[in-house]
This record gives structure tokens, sequence and C-alpha cells, in this order.
């Protein structure tokens, strides 16, 4: 009977969602655990011909795929799909599916959550009141300022819907320029922005597109998010412009490197509000997002593929 693997639910959320309820008529098997190296990935989905895949520190690399002869289908529970080798995928008849859009809203108000947090030093000055302080910050104010939204997709499009509503001014820039938008270089958004935050997908592309020049460019009022995936920006250079005030502050949900190592600069800084890769997660998000990763299973298996990104 054909196998559904679930190779890395670690910390579980699917074991624990409504969602499995899906499952009850598939042969499945689901581990708790994260696999310790590609050795117990392949021996955990050697004889599966599907995986739904949970945590993007699992890698699924062409030495992976090749010890994989069953396999025809990743199901990808979330949009980012740079922990997969497509190519490799494709050449052996491997589908590789994502949950698009499923994350917008959740990812888009924990973006705006990050830019009033630090316009407001809502961190610090919490830390200071609860350490018998009575701070006087003098805060920035959000609305009639400029939010440069960096990649317009389903998550960057909510990000200037939710700007736009609290009174931003929106420019935008993007590879592929569809909608209402007042579209800019990037080299004139981050000139232009109060708050410059990124929305695009990690590619060869877009990695380490962000650089000490862009900070360069910036006003030293200005804040940085970056809510997309850590290696789009060279996270050194944005230490230093940080750690130089060349820009007042950042918020991050990633990293260049996950979980964020103990001995990172970031961790330091008065001027960055930090969170673990958890903007998408809240609870109507992953259960939408894990139902449409088995629904993306069920429809191949039915011979209607969707989602499909190779």
């Amino acid at each position: 009977m054909p196998l559904i693997v679930i190779p890395d639910d670690a910390p579980p959320v699917l074991s624990r969602s409504d969602a499995i309820g899906q499952l009850r008529d598939c042969e499945h098997r689901v581990y708790p655990t994260l696999p310790a190296n590609s050795r117990e990935l392949v021996a955990r989905i050697a004889d599966a011909d599907a995986v739904i895949n949970i945590r993007a520190s699992t890698r699924f690399t062409a030495d992976v795929l090749a010890e994989c002869p069953q396999l025809r289908l990743i199901s990808i529970w979330g949009t980012g799909t740079d922990h997969v080798d497509l190519d490799a995928a494709k050449a052996r008849g491997i589908a590789v599916t994502s949950t698009p859009a499923v994350s917008a809203v959740a990812v888009a108000e924990h973006t705006l959550s990050l830019i009033f947090a630090l316009a407001k030093q809502t961190v610090n000055v919490d830390r200071a009141v609860k350490g018998g302080e009575w701070p006087r910050a003098m805060v920035q104010q959000l609305h009639g300022k400029t939010l440069g939204v960096i990649g317009t997709g389903a998550i960057g499009r909510e990000v200037a819907r939710l700007g736009g509503g609290i009174g931003m001014n929106v420019i935008a820039w993007s590879f592929n320029q569809r909608g209402d938008y007042v579209w800019v270089t990037l080299d004139d958004l981050f000139r232009r922005a109060d708050v410059v935050s990124v929305h695009v997908r990690q590619s060869p592309e877009t990695l380490r597109m962000i650089r000490a020049e862009h900070f360069a460019m910036m006003k030293p009022g200005a804040l940085f998010i970056n809510t997309a995936r850590g290696r789009i920006v060279v996270e050194q250079d944005l230490v230093d412009a940080l750690q130089r005030q060349r820009i007042a502050g950042a918020g991050l949900d990633v990293f260049e490197t996950e979980p964020l190592p103990s001995d990172s600069p970031l961790r330091l800084l008065p001027n960055v509000v930090l969170t673990p890769h958890a903007a998408g997660i809240t609870r109507e998000s992953t259960e939408a997002g894990l139902a449409m990763a088995i629904g993306n299973v069920l429809a191949f298996r039915a011979g209607a593929p969707v989602h499909v990104v190779n």
C-alpha cells in the first residue's frame, strides 16, 4: 500500500492537529523528531511514495532523492522551497508542492507587530518599567511615514494593505510589478522608506541581495524588517549598520543560521527585536496549512495535482 511519511514533525504540529484526520484512510508514518542527518532522513522516507515536509531544516538534496526510488511527491507545509533540490526532484519525476498564501495574513500581522514594537520601543520600555524606571521615550509615529515593501506576493500585498490602513504611504519594488502600487527602484525604496520590509522568496536571484550598500542608503531613523528568509540579507552587514546606528533598528524573524547561535551579536543589540521564525505560526494558519499540505498529497494521488512548484 502506498505510504505517506512525515519525517520531521518536531516540535509536533501535524500529529496534534485536526488536519491529520484526513490521513485516517491512508497508510502513514509520523516521526516526532528531526532526522539527525541525511542518512537518517533516507532511512525514514526510503519506502515512501509521498512525504509531507514540516521543517525547512530537513534538506532534500540530490543525494537524498537518489536513495528514494519510490518517492513521487514532496508536499511542503509552507512556501519556502530552498531546502529542496527542485531540479533533482524534477529529473527524478518527483513533484514538489507547497501551501501558497495560507500564512499570508499571519506573517503580515507579525510584520506589523515588529514594526510597532520597534517604532514604539515596546520591548525596551517594558523592561525599563519592570525594572522600576518610568521612561519617557520619544518614540516614532507611523502615520504619514513611508513603508517600503520589497516583494508584492501574497504576504507583501497584505503588509502593504495593513500599512496603508494605519496611514502609512506605501511604495513597492518587486520582480513582477503587478497591482496598483507606487513602484520605485530598489535603491529608491531604500532611500525613501522610513520602514523597509522584505517579502521576496529566497532563490539564487535573491540570495544575499540586501547588503551594506543598501543599509548605507537608508535614513538614520529608518527601520528594517525581515520576515522572509535570513539568507536574503548579508547578516554581518546588517549587524554593522545596527552597531554603528547607521539605521535606527531591525525587526527580524529569520536569520542566516537557525536557531540563532548563542554568540550572535544580534542577541546583544538594544535596537533589535527578534522572534524565532514564527511569523506564520498561528492556530488558524497552522491548521489551514497542514490541511492544504495533506490535500496536496490526496489531489496528487487522485491524478489532479495542485500547487506544484517544480
